[in-house]
C-alpha cells in the first residue's frame, strides 16, 4: 500500500489538475494508482462538470472520488480563500474498492434489508469493510444513513465529510468515476487488505457539570437537573472567569454523551451549537434532537483548547502497523479563521504522527467515529488513516 498527496493552486482548473497529477505520480513512483481522491475548492465551480474527464486523461486506471470544498489542504499545506485542488493517489494491493451513489435519502434500502444493503454497496458485512462517504449538505441527510450503516456493517469503520463551498442548492459537487453529481452522496467501501483508525479532535472544553435534561422535546430542553434550563445557564455563566464568561458570549456549545456510563471525561460528549434562548420559558435550543434523561455539560472552545485537544488527540494514536496515508476532514470554521496563521492542524499532525500524506478539505460538517459509534461532527478535525489490516512475513 502507497499514498501520496499533490495539491496545486493554479487558477485554471485544466493546469490545477496536471499540477497535481504530476507530482503525485512522481511521489507514487512504479506503483500502479488504483484510487484518486480529489478535493476542488469552488473557485473552479465554472469547471466543476469537466473534473472526471480532466482526470481520466491524468490516472485513467485509478477510480476517482472527491467533491467541492470551501478550502482544501494537502502535501503539507492549508489553501484557504484561494483557488486550490488537493490529490491523494494510493496504490491498494489487496484491497477492493466499491463505488456507490445516492441520489437522495429515499433510495436508502430499508433499516433490516441486509440483502438489499450487500446489493447495494457491492460488499457483505462479513468482508468489514471501511466506508468513505461525501455527501452534499443540502439534499441529503447524512446522520439517518451513518445510523443504518452501524446497524448493518457492524465493525467497519465510517469516515468522511460534507461537500462545501456552496451557499445553495445545486452548487456544491461530488465527483465519482467520470460523473458529476449536484446531490445526494457519493461513497467507497474499501474491503481487503485494509484498516483505517479515526482521530476525532472536537477541540471544545467542558465547564460546570454533567447534567441531566429532565425536560426536553425535540431540540429544545426545558429543564436541567429540574430546574428551568436558563436559570442553569445562568448559574453557570456565573461561576466562570472573567476570560471565560467573554469566551461563553460567542463560543458556547452544548456537549451531549455518546454513550450510557457512569462517568464522563473530556472527549465523551457531541458537540451541538447552542441555537437559542428562550427567555419568557427559561427554555434553550441545541443543535440535535434529545430524549428525556440524555446527559448533557456545556463546553467552551477557543484557539488553545482546540489545539490542546488536537494534540492530545494524536498524542493518543497507536497503531499495531503504522499508517501509509490519511484524510482529513476539517470544519470550515478551523483553519486560519480558529487559529490565526495557517496550516496549524496539518502541521501538528505531521509533528506527532510523522511525515504521513495527507489530504483533505474543510467540510459542512465531519463524519467520524468516538467509542464504535459513527456521529457528524461540527467544529471538528476529523482524520482517517490508512494502513494495511494484515500483517505479511
Amino acid at each position: 500500500m502507497k499514498w501520496v498527496s499533490s495539491i496545486s493552486t493554479a487558477a485554471n482548473l485544466a493546469t490545477a489538475i496536471a499540477e497535481a497529477a504530476d507530482e503525485a505520480k512522481v511521489a507514487l513512483g512504479a506503483a500502479e494508482p488504483s484510487l484518486a481522491v480529489l478535493f476542488v475548492s469552488h473557485h473552479h465551480a465554472a469547471e466543476f462538470p469537466r473534473v472526471g474527464e480532466m482526470c481520466a486523461t491524468h490516472f485513467p486506471s485509478a477510480l476517482m472520488i472527491g467533491c467541492s470544498g470551501g478550502s482544501i489542504l494537502g502535501a503539507g499545506r492549508e489553501i484557504e480563500d484561494t483557488p486550490g485542488l488537493a490529490l491523494a493517489l494510493a496504490s491498494l494491493p489487496g484491497v477492493e474498492v466499491h463505488p456507490f451513489y445516492f441520489a437522495s435519502n429515499a433510495e436508502l434500502p430499508g433499516v433490516d434489508d441486509s440483502d438489499a444493503w450487500t446489493k447495494q454497496l457491492g460488499v457483505a458485512p462479513s468482508a468489514r469493510p471501511n466506508f468513505l462517504l461525501l455527501p452534499e449538505p443540502f439534499s441529503f441527510d447524512t446522520q439517518s444513513l451513518l445510523g443504518v450503516l452501524d446497524h448493518q456493517y457492524p465493525g467497519s469503520t465510517i469516515f468522511g465529510g460534507i461537500a462545501s463551498g456552496a451557499r445553495q442548492a445545486g452548487d456544491n459537487a461530488l465527483f465519482l468515476g467520470g460523473q458529476m453529481f449536484r446531490a445526494g452522496a457519493v461513497g467507497l467501501a474499501l474491503a481487503g487488505d485494509i484498516a483505517v483508525d479515526t482521530i476525532v479532535a472536537q477541540g471544545c472544553r467542558p465547564i460546570g457539570q454533567p447534567m441531566f435534561a429532565t425536560g426536553c422535546h425535540d431540540n429544545v430542553i426545558w429543564e436541567l437537573d429540574g430546574r428551568p434550563a436558563l436559570e442553569a445557564v445562568k448559574q453557570l455563566y456565573a461561576s466562570l472567569t472573567r476570560a471565560d464568561q467573554e469566551l461563553a458570549n460567542h463560543s458556547l456549545f452544548v456537549g451531549v454523551v455518546m454513550r450510557d456510563q457512569q462517568e464522563y471525561r473530556h472527549g465523551d460528549f457531541l458537540i451541538r451549537n447552542l441555537m437559542g434562548i428562550d427567555g419568557e420559558r427559561g427554555a434553550i435550543a441545541v443543535g440535535t434532537v434529545l430524549h428525556e434523561g440524555a446527559v448533557v455539560q456545556f463546553h467552551l472552545r477557543d484557539a488553545r483548547t482546540s489545539a490542546g485537544d488536537l494534540e492530545m488527540m494524536l498524542q493518543g494514536y497507536h497503531a499495531p502497523t503504522p499508517p501509509s496515508g490519511a484524510l482529513l476532514f476539517s470544519c470550515l470554521g478551523r483553519g486560519v479563521h480558529l487559529y490565526g496563521e495557517p496550516d496549524h492542524d496539518s502541521r501538528e499532525f505531521r509533528r506527532i504522527i510523522g511525515d504521513v500524506p495527507l489530504t483533505g478539505f474543510f467540510c459542512n460538517g465531519e463524519i467520524g467515529q468516538v467509542h464504535g459509534s459513527t456521529f457528524l461532527h461540527g467544529y471538528t478535525s476529523s482524520f482517517a488513516l490508512f494502513r494495511r489490516r494484515f500483517t505479511r512475513q
